[in-house]
């Protein structure tokens, strides 16, 4: 994940928040439900760039193994062995 698609989000998170609270002190449920929309929205864009950092760090642990070295062979050995 980029800085910057982490600032993103973090600043739309905000926003949410925001409104919810605004909605919150003066009774506007609309605006309130907006502000909650908001911050799942962030949150879920905050969990698809989490996801593709695991997946590009879980590659790179692969390629730094070497060559030859495969998934199947990079994993620790099962208990009873």
């Amino acid at each position: 994940m980029s800085p910057t698609d982490k600032g993103k989000n973090r600043v739309e998170e905000a926003i949410g928040v925001g409104k919810e609270r605004i909605g919150q002190a003066a009774g506007d449920e609309d605006l309130e439900g907006r502000g909650r929309a908001d911050q799942a929205k962030a949150n879920i864009k905050q969990a698809g760039e989490h996801v593709k950092d695991v997946a590009r760090d879980a590659k790179e642990t692969i390629d730094d193994a070497g060559p030859g070295v495969t998934a199947r062979r990079a994993r620790a050995p099962t208990a009873g062995l």
